[in-house]
């Protein structure tokens, strides 16, 4: 006979079971959209939330999360879709079926334009432009007969798409039409006005999420140099040689010197300096990355800094708004 508790057991354990399955194929889907590096979109975020919020100006929650959400949602597609063209150029193994795969690239960018598209018809033709540049950029980074990545244009693109074009369209929406720049089209005339003192200081902002951004892609390359030149894949530090180190020690510097050009202009609080401090690891961290240049250990020492550079000064433009409160 067979005995009825026995025989009731692995229905009894079967949601536990879909539950273990559900959740191996999400971590299955985190490592395929690589979640890990979406630090820059999410501090650049935090960043430009911290400014707005220095600046007084009064945060639209419903465009803003709306942005949010097409923002990270495209960050997880072009990801996808640069780990779908690598493996099979590398002949390396997906962590789905390729035919999958390719379904949830096609699902992740279908909603990514959804929400860009609702964003760009609740705001204007500025934001239609920028998120269309977004696009091109992300989509062509890795895809294409020349994708970006493989070129020389690599980090400046990178660095102008999380760096500028991110916290531009979410300053350009949470302020009044005209303080950075207006546009008006029609069949006869194309009229731009820019708005000059604004963008300088958002110019200013975005050299700090520009450089460490670029100098993720930067320290990438020169780790992987030897590997590219034989897929004669030609990326900058191919054709700048060891002038490479030197600009990724340039770049971290560069961010300091914004941070007190913004205070001195009067842009950020003084308190603001404090962030200066950070100097001392990422120092430490140059001086390691400019020692030996590995992939599996040194290519940490960029995403150290940028954790730190970002991390100080959105702390501290945090601390800013509670003293002029």
């Amino acid at each position: 006979m067979v005995n009825k508790t026995t025989w009731l057991l692995p229905q009894l354990q079967q949601p536990d079971m879909k539950w273990q399955v559900y959740w191996f194929m999400v971590k299955r889907f985190l490592k395929y959209v690589e979640i890990m590096t979406k630090i820059t979109s999410t501090f650049t975020f935090l960043l430009t939330i911290a400014f707005l919020l220095y600046r007084k100006e009064t945060i639209n929650w419903k465009l803003t999360l709306l942005f949010f959400a097409g923002m990270f949602m495209f960050d997880l597609t072009t990801t996808a879709i640069n780990n779908y063209i690598d493996t099979k150029d590398n002949h390396q193994t997906l962590q789905f079926k390729r035919r999958t795969a390719l379904i949830i690239i096609y699902v992740m960018f279908a909603v990514s334009t959804a929400l860009g598209l609702y964003l760009a018809y609740l705001t204007d033709i500025v934001v239609l432009i920028a998120g269309a540049l977004c696009f091109l950029c992300g989509v062509f980074y890795t895809y294409g007969p020349v994708p970006i990545s493989r070129t020389p244009l690599g980090e400046l693109l990178s660095g102008l798409f999380y760096g500028m074009l991110i916290p531009f369209i979410l300053v350009y929406i949470n302020t009044p039409a005209g303080t950075y720049l207006s546009l008006n089209v029609n069949f006869e005339t194309i009229n731009l006005n820019l708005c000059v003192w604004p963008l300088i200081s958002f110019f200013l902002l975005s050299i700090i999420p520009f450089c460490v951004t670029a100098n993720i892609m930067l320290a990438n390359n020169i780790c992987d140099l030897e590997k590219d030149i034989a897929v004669r894949r030609h990326t900058l530090p191919y054709y700048i040689g060891r002038k490479a180190l030197y600009l990724f020690a340039g770049l971290y510097y560069l961010t300091y010197m914004a941070v007190v050009a913004m205070v001195v202009l009067k842009i950020l609080h003084p308190v603001c300096l404090l962030s200066l401090l950070s100097i001392i690891p990422v120092q430490k961290n140059i001086n390691t990355f400019f020692a030996r240049q590995e992939k599996d250990t040194t290519f940490l020492c960029a995403i150290k800094n940028f954790i730190i550079i970002m991390a100080a000064n959105i702390l501290m433009i945090f601390i800013s708004v509670l003293l002029t409160l």
